[in-house]
Parts: structure tokens; sequence; C-alpha cells
């Protein structure tokens, strides 16, 4: 075994002796090593925690262990593990010499010096895997409005100093998430919020005039990445897209960040670039590489992070946008089918539909309620077997045909004769059945109050209710087969309605349940209808909803006709103080519910309705110019106002401003603040816009009554 002894002479410390081992292992003899014993100790930093132990362990007068680094001949460097013992003299109280036993570890500090190197490979690549995988979680939300700053923030707290994203809609502006809500636009030059781009100023050292590299990568023309250079100059020249970059990342880096090299990535899709990744490199730590302009700025492990991050937001903005396009492709589809209910005047109807699914607005069932002349009002009332897509295709291909039918034969039968003729050549995949009915208008010529004189035609439907006086009749005559199935002839049957009648249409989503047999039901909807205590049409129906359909497990397609009552002035609004109608998005829809609003404050006794009718036409108005989809409004008797609530398919909240610049309008939600409490909440397909409309007071807006 190698020992040395080195006398206790500070600050010399030399070495006295030497034994054959020490200079066998090392090549060196004590003449070649008498000097100061810190010369055969490597004074690395690497090497200084060893040198630290042993300089504590001499101040201390002990014995000690250390690894040290020592010289051999030739200048080689070997590692030893070094026994340090004192030898203190009889009689001393101080070591005089210190007695060091090397043991040669080089191959074992090797051998843990590459699992070390192994085991941070593998750390770092557990790192960059969950970091990848924190980003794919994000990717999988892109739609969030502020989703590509969160990836952008994960970026700036894990592996780089900041991260910011712009995407490339006819220019390159600035994006905390990706906006879903319109048709993106294709690549373009004009850069900057509305495209007008921001002022540049030429710095010294400025590239080439035509010198655009960002624009080149966004041609997909370029490498695979950039570097600009923000310290001393700013690429390109005015207009350009590198210009306008530089700039605006001048700006947006917040205080006391460094910035120098930003290094710019490609957000790929699958036929352009969609936008760009900048990000600035950490200042100091292990990711820093000193040639940024040639590197980018940061080393390969963490170009290698930022490539796969810009790869998958890339294809997940392609994907989001697409299934965006493919959503407002499908909606409008889906709305040019939704069920209409035409405003007729001498009735009060109230109509309801959900299908049984959440990816589409429209199932297998369907109504329509339609003026088919001026004293002709027809109702249809169908369901489709089934309620995916093709049942909403052959749904949409009825609806057609049938009311294409309806505005030239009026009486029932014979126009579902023809119904049958022209669908049994059309090869429609799915059977259905349907009532259709129509209401005819007789007024007297004494100008009383008019009547009205019902017929109806069923093909394997399920009977309409009359509910007349707290009895209810059904409407179980003129059946037939299944549309498509008739035997070439199709009755009509006929009723006189009296003021009062209530007509009740329904498919059977309303009263079918696994564990209720359709008889069942049909016996719970006839209770329900015999004991509805509403006098109007939306209340008897949001009864007959809030009894029968708190579970549906099919498509829900209800009508209510009511005939008004003019002797009726009770103003009885009976238990049920809420109403539900589901408007098409249109500007009729607007005067409609006003109407609604009128009605129901009447039925409740709730005095005057003049501010609520303002509060709701504003609402309404707001879901059919900014929203689309259908419109749901709801009222609600809080007991101490009305609440009311708008819901449309746009996601995007109502905000209150002082005008548009330039043109008129803008002023709707300060009228609603003035009148009422309001708010809004997300709903399931998009936003419900509330308002409590406070007591009864004379509208502010309209004045005194009888005033000027």
């Amino acid at each position: 075994m190698p020992v040395l002894v080195v006398a206790a002479e500070p600050p010399r410390w030399p070495v006295v002796w030497v034994n054959r081992a020490f200079t066998e292992a090392t090549g060196l003899t004590l003449d070649e090593v008498a000097g100061p014993a810190v010369d055969l100790i490597a004074l690395s930093a690497e090497d200084a925690s060893g040198l630290h132990q042993l300089q504590d362990a001499v101040l201390d007068r002990r014995a000690t262990s250390a690894l040290l680094r020592l010289r051999r001949a030739g200048g080689d460097w070997f590692w030893a593990r070094a026994v340090v013992t004192p030898v203190t003299a009889e009689g001393a109280t101080e070591p005089t010499h210190w007695v060091a036993a090397l043991v040669d570890v080089t191959d074992q500090v090797d051998r843990d010096a590459a699992v070390a190197a192994e085991v941070e490979v593998v750390r770092r690549e557990s790192e960059d895997l969950a970091l990848i995988g924190a980003v794919s979680d994000l990717v999988m939300d892109l739609d969030d409005p502020y989703g590509l700053r969160a990836i952008a923030e994960l970026l700036a707290h894990r592996v780089v100093a900041w991260a910011g994203f712009y995407v490339d809609d006819d220019g390159l502006q600035a994006a905390d998430g990706v906006d879903v809500t319109r048709a993106p636009r294709a690549s373009g030059r004009r850069h900057g919020p509305g495209g007008t781009g921001v002022p540049f100023v030429a710095r010294r050292g400025a590239r080439p005039p035509g010198d655009d590299p960002v624009q080149r990568l966004l041609d997909g023309e370029g490498e695979t990445h950039l570097v600009l250079d923000l310290d001393t100059d700013a690429p390109g020249q005015p207009g350009t897209a590198s210009a306008w970059l530089a700039e605006d990342l001048r700006a947006r880096v917040p205080d006391g960040a460094a910035v120098g090299h930003v290094a710019v990535l490609p957000l790929p899709g699958r036929h352009r670039v969609l936008g760009l990744l900048a990000v600035i490199p950490r200042a100091t730590g292990p990711d820093l590489v000193h040639d940024a302009p040639a590197r980018g700025g940061v080393d390969e492990r963490t170009r290698t992070i930022l490539s796969l991050t810009a790869r998958r937001v890339g294809l997940a903005m392609e994907n989001v946008r697409l299934y965006a396009r493919e959503h407002r492709v499908a909606e409008t589809l889906q709305r040019a089918m939704l069920p209409e209910q035409a405003e007729v005047e001498g009735l009060d109807v109230w109509s309801y539909y959900a299908p049984n699914v959440v990816y589409a607005q429209v199932g297998g069932d369907w109504y329509d309620v339609v003026q088919i002349a001026p004293d002709v009002v027809g109702v249809v009332i169908g369901d489709v077997v089934g309620h995916d897509v093709e049942a909403a295709a052959a749904m949409g291909q009825l609806r057609s045909v049938v009311r294409a039918y309806a505005f030239e034969v009026t009486e029932p039968g014979p126009v579902l004769e023809r119904v049958d003729q022209l669908v049994g050549g059309m090869r429609i995949p799915r059977s259905a059945g349907l009532v259709l009915t129509t209401l005819t208008r007789r007024d007297p010529e004494d100008g009383g109050c008019p009547s009205w004189h019902l017929e109806y035609s069923r093909a394997g439907h399920l009977p309409a209710l009359l509910v007349r006086d707290g009895q209810v009749v059904l409407l179980d005559g003129a059946g037939g087969a299944l549309i498509g199935f008739g035997d070439g002839h199709r009755r009509t049957a006929r009723h006189d309605l009296l003021p009062g009648d209530v007509l009740v249409f329904y498919t059977d989503g309303l009263i079918e349940r696994r564990d209720r047999a359709l008889p069942d039901g049909l016996a719970a909807l006839r209770e329900v209808a015999a004991g509805a205590s509403a006098v109007d049409a939306a209340g008897i129906g949001e009864e007959l909803l809030a009894r029968l359909a708190d579970s549906p497990e099919d498509d829900v397609a209800v009508v209510v006709v009511r005939i008004p009552d003019l002797t009726d002035t009770s103003g009885h609004g009976g238990n049920v103080r809420s109403r539900r109608w589901q408007l098409p998005s249109e500007p009729g829809s607007i005067a409609r519910a006003r109407h609604a609003v009128l009605r129901t404050s009447h039925a409740w006794e709730l005095g005057d309705a003049s501010n609520a009718e303002l509060v709701v036409s504003e609402l309404v108005a707001n879901a059919v110019l900014h929203g689309w989809g259908r419109v749901t409004l709801r009222l609600h008797d809080t007991g101490d106002g009305l609440r009311i609530e708008v819901e449309d398919s746009n996601p995007t909240p109502p905000v209150a401003t002082e005008g548009h610049p330039g043109r008129i309008g803008g002023f709707g939600m300060r009228i609603v603040e003035r009148l009422a409490d309001w708010g809004w909440r997300p709903s399931r397909g998009g936003k419900v816009v509330w308002a409590r409309v406070r007591p009864s007071e004379p509208s502010v807006l309209r004045g005194p009554r009888g005033g000027a």
C-alpha cells in the first residue's frame, strides 16, 4: 500500500518519507516529492471537497479519510482514497507528523461517474418527457382563450427565460389562445392587431434591404429555426415580418429579462406555417450556449423540447380550427333543420324541443307550427326512429315534404297520402310517425270571438290531447300506419274547439322510460294535463316538463296550443312560476320575446311590465345579432322581481359599452344596467345572460305615463 509521511510544519507541510509502493504507484521518488505535500493534490473546483475535508481534519488534529486526485510522474492524475492519521511524540500535545495511506480508486470513481452520468441523462429525459406530457395535456384544451399563454408560461418556468406565441392570420399578431369563434384567414404580411403594423426605426447594423428571415420562416422556406439579435439591430426593413417581430418583442418582454438573442421556431400545420414560438434563453444554467447566434441560444436538449412543443401546438391549432370550422358547418345545417314556430295571431302557442344527444342540436323528433293561410294554422309533430345523424337527415327530408304538401292541400288526410307516395320512392332509411293538424279560424258575422275548427290525421304517432274544463280527450281518430307504409287512403278527423281549450302535441320521449311502460306514461301525461293550473300555453308546458321530462331517455318535442278565452280575466298564473321559450335566431324573435314577457307578467299579476319588456328586448337582440344557434328565453318569478335568462351558442360574454363609434347602437347593456341587476354564466353550449328586473315602477326610459 502506498504510504507517505508529511511533517507537521505549516504552511509547507513537506513530504519527508515515502515507501516503495508509493514510488511504484506514482513513479515519484522522495526527492521528487520532497516539496510541499499540497503540490501532489489537484486543486480544481471539482476536487475541492476532499481537500476541504482534509484541511478540517488537520485543524481538528483528528484522523480522517478523504478522496483526493493525486499527481503521477509525467503529469497524469489518479484518484486515491487517503487515510490520514496524526502522529504525536511521547509527552507532546501537538502532532509532529501525519501519515497518509493511499488506495487507488480511479476505476471505481470512473464507474461511479459513468453511472451518475447515466442517472443524470435518465433524470433529464424523464423531466423532458414530463414537460412534453404537460404540453400535450395543455394542447388538448387549446380552444381555451388562454391556452397558448399557459404553454408559454410552462416553458418559461422549466426551460427558458421567456416564451410567447404569435399566430399568422393575414399577418403576425401576438396570441394568448386560438380564436375559434371566427374562421382563420390565410398567411399574410399585414402584421400587428388589425394589420396596421408598428412604426419602425432603423438601427445600426440592420440587415440588408429585402432580407426578411421571419417571413421566409412563415412561408416555409427557411430553416427549422432562426435567431434574432435584439441587442444590436432590428432585423429587416420597415413593414417586414422580421422588423415587426423584433419591435414587438422589445415591447412585450417583461422588465428585468435579459433580451439578447431570441430563438424563433415555426408552428407547422399540415399545409402551411400557422405561427411562431419565440423564446429568450436563460442567461445562466446548463442550457446556456455561448455561440447563441449559431446555436439558437439554447442547447440541443432544450431546442428538441421547443421543436416538439412547436410541432404539437401547430398540429393542435390546425385540429382545433378544423373542428371549429366543421362545427360551424354542422351548426349551420342543423339550424336550417331546427323546428319552427310561427307567431300565430289569435292563438297562444308554446313549443319545446330537446335532442337526447350532446353533440347535436337536432335529432329524430321535430315539430312545425306554420301559417298555411291567413286563417289556417298547421301543426306537425313527428318522430323518426333513432336520434343519430341519420335520423336527423331523415327528419329533415320528411319535414320538407310535409311542409310543401301542407301548403298545397290543407286537409291533413290527403296531405299524408301524397307524402306516402313520395316517400315510397325516396328511400328514406328510417321509418317515421307524425301527426298533421290544421286549425282553421272562423270569424262570426256579429264580430264576436272567433272560433277554431280542428282537423288532424295520424301516421303511426301517439295521439294528441284535447284538454277542456279539466277533462282530457285523446285525439286518437284518423289513425294509420307509419309514413311510407299507408294503404293509399288516409282519414281526417275533426273537432270544433272552444275558448280555453288546450291541445297538447308530444313525442314518446316525454312519457316513455325504461321503468315505465308507454300506456303508464300516457296515463301520467293525461293526469298532469288535466290538473294543470296555468292558464297560458307556456305555463302548461312548463308543468308538463317539470312533472314528466326530468330525466328523458329520448328526444323530446312538445307543442301546446291554447285557444284564448277573452272572457277570463282572473289572471291566475298557476303554481309553476317559470316559463321557457325556444326561439329561432332571427329578428322576429325579439318581438316574440316581448310578447311572451307581457303575457307572462299579466298571468302572474306582476304589474307594469314595461321595464321587463325593454330588458328582454335588448337581451334577445344581442343573442340574435351577436350569437348563433337557437335562442332560449326563460322567465322566473323570484318573489321580489322577474328574472330573465337568455341563452345562445356564442360563449363570448356581453360587454357594456358607450356606443359604437361611427355607427348607431351599442347602448343595449347600458339600458339593461339601468333597469336590472344582470350577469352571465357559461353553459354547455354557449352562455346564459340573466337579468333580475327590479320591482315594478314607471320605466325610467319612457318617462311618466301620459307625459310628453
